[in-house]
C-alpha cells in the first residue's frame, strides 16, 4: 500500500476495490499476523473475535486514554485479561502537550454539582495526548510486543496537518511490531489551532486527505476514531472507510462543560478559578453512544463488505450488558476507558462473566451469533406510522369470522368456516 499515491486512492470507485485495498495491506505486514489460541472451557461461550486479521481472546478493548498511558499500566491490563490495549495518543512533539491538573470533573446522579454523593454518571476531562517523549512510548510498545507476543497493542496517533509528519509517526511505531493504528480524528479539546484531533475529523475534505498520507504509509489495519461532535457522523466515517481505513472506532467523547460550583461561580474543573470545555465520558453519553454506533453500522451494512471492515463501540461500558448492546449494533470490539479509571483493569474479568451469562440465556456459542442482530429493527419514523397502521388493520382482520355459535348460518357455511382460517 505504501506504493500508491493519495490520488491513487481518491480514484477508487467500489467498495470491492477498497477491501482488496485493505486487505493488500494486510498482506505487506512483516511475519505472521498475532493471533490468541481461543482458551474457552466446554461449553462455555466463546469470547474470541477477530477484526481484521487480528484475534482477541475478547471483545474488551482498553480505550485510549489514561489506562495506556505507560508501559506499566500497559503490561497490568494484559496480565487482567483484557482482549487488546489502545495506548495513549502520540504525537512527533511531546514537549507541545502540557497537561493540567486538576483536569477531570465528575456528575453524581441525584446531587448537586460538586456533590460526594450519589452514583458517578458523567465524567469529564480537559487532558491531553501524552506528554511523553516519542522515544519512550516507542521503546515501552516494542517491550510489551517482546513480552506478550501474543496480544494485541494498538499505537493512538494523531500530527498535524503535515504529510512529512504522520509519515515519519507512522513508520516509527510500526517500527515498534504494534499490531494496529487507530488515527486520533476525534479529541474535542486541546489544540484545534493545530489541525489535529476533532479539528480533522469534523472537515471532512479534510479527513479525506490525511486518510489518504495516512493508509498509503500504513502497512497495518487503521482504525478512524469518530467524534460525536458532528450534525451527521456517518459522512466521516463514509470517508475514512472510503479512504482506505480498514475499521471505525466511534464514538469520542461530547463537548461539554460539566458545570458550575454554585459556591464560587467558577466551571469545573477548575484549575486557577478558570476551565475550557472539555469531552464528556461515563455512564451518561451511553445512549448517545449507542445511537451513534447504530447509524454508523447500518451505513457500513448497506454500502461496504462487512467482513473487510471493523466497528469498535465507545461510551459508557460498565458492565457485560452495555457491551451486549454495542455488539447488537454491529460492534466487533467494545472499548473501554472511563470505566477502569473508575473501577480498575480487574473490571475485564466483571465484563467477562457478564457478556458470557448473556450470551448463555439466549444460546448463543460465539460473539458472531449476535452481532448486529437489533440492526435491522431500527427505521424511520414514517415507517413506525405504516406498520402500526398494518397491524392495526391486521388485528381487525383476525377478529373477522365467527365469534360464537350462534353466528354459524346454513347458506354461508364454507364462507363462514374460511373466514376463520390463519393460513
Amino acid at each position: 500500500m505504501a506504493s500508491l499515491s493519495f490520488t491513487q486512492i481518491k480514484g477508487r470507485n467500489s467498495v470491492a476495490e477498497f477491501a482488496t485495498f485493505s486487505t493488500q495491506k494486510l498482506r505487506k505486514r512483516s511475519g505472521v499476523l498475532k493471533v490468541v489460541a481461543n482458551a474457552e472451557a466446554k461449553g462455555e461461550p466463546d469470547l474470541s473475535v477477530t477484526v481484521n486479521g487480528l484475534t482477541l481472546p475478547n471483545p474488551f478493548v482498553i480505550g485510549s486514554g489514561p489506562p495506556g498511558t505507560n508501559y506499566t499500566v500497559m503490561k497490568r491490563a494484559f496480565d487482567e485479561g483484557w482482549g487488546a490495549v489502545i495506548a495513549k495518543t502520540v504525537s512527533l512533539e511531546a514537549d507541545k502537550v502540557v497537561n493540567v491538573t486538576p483536569r477531570y470533573a465528575r456528575l453524581r446522579a441525584g446531587g448537586v454539582n460538586g456533590s460526594a454523593k450519589g452514583q458517578i454518571i458523567g465524567w469529564e476531562n480537559i487532558e491531553l495526548i501524552s506528554d511523553r517523549p516519542l522515544e519512550t512510548m516507542l521503546k515501552e510498545f516494542k517491550q510489551l510486543k517482546e513480552e506478550y507476543p501474543e496480544r494485541i497493542l494498538i499505537a493512538s496517533i494523531m500530527e498535524e496537518y503535515n504529510k512529512a509528519a504522520w509519515e515519519e509517526l507512522i513508520e516509527r511505531v510500526e517500527e515498534t511490531g504494534i499490531d494496529a493504528i487507530e488515527v486520533n480524528f476525534s479529541c474535542p479539546h486541546g489544540m484545534p489551532e493545530r489541525k489535529m484531533g476533532a479539528a480533522v475529523g469534523q472537515d471532512c475534505l479534510l479527513l479525506e486527505e490525511v486518510c489518504g498520507w495516512v493508509n498509503a504509509k500504513a502497512t497495518v489495519p487503521v482504525w478512524a476514531k469518530m467524534t460525536p461532535n458532528i450534525t451527521d457522523i456517518t459522512e466521516p466515517a463514509r470517508v475514512a472507510l472510503r479512504s482506505g481505513c480498514e475499521g471505525i472506532a466511534a464514538i469520542n467523547t461530547i463537548m461539554s462543560v460539566m458545570g458550575i460550583n454554585l459556591k464560587t461561580l467558577r466551571p469545573e474543573p477548575c484549575v486557577e478559578g478558570y476551565s475550557t470545555p472539555g469531552g464528556y465520558s461515563s455512564k451518561a453519553v451511553h445512549p448517545i453512544a449507542l445511537g451513534k454506533v447504530m447509524n454508523i453500522a447500518k451505513m457500513m451494512k448497506s454500502e461496504f463488505n462487512g467482513d473487510a471492515y471493523s466497528l469498535s463501540g465507545i461510551g459508557g461500558v460498565e458492565t457485560g450488558s452495555d457491551a451486549a448492546e454495542f455488539i447488537l449494533l454491529g460492534a466487533n470490539t467494545v472499548q473501554v476507558c472511563t470505566g477502569v479509571m473508575m473501577h480498575g483493569y480487574g473490571l475485564v474479568k466483571k465484563l467477562n462473566d457478564e457478556l458470557k451469562d448473556f450470551m448463555k440465556m439466549h444460546n448463543f456459542s460465539s460473539i458472531e451469533d449476535f452481532r448486529g442482530a437489533s440492526l435491522d429493527y431500527f427505521t424511520t419514523h414514517m415507517d413506525l406510522v405504516r406498520r402500526q397502521r398494518e397491524a392495526i388493520e391486521q388485528r381487525k382482520a383476525i377478529k373477522k369470522g365467527l365469534q360464537s355459535d350462534k353466528d354459524w348460518t346454513g347458506d354461508g357455511f364454507v364462507k363462514e368456516s374460511e373466514s376463520m382460517v390463519s393460513n
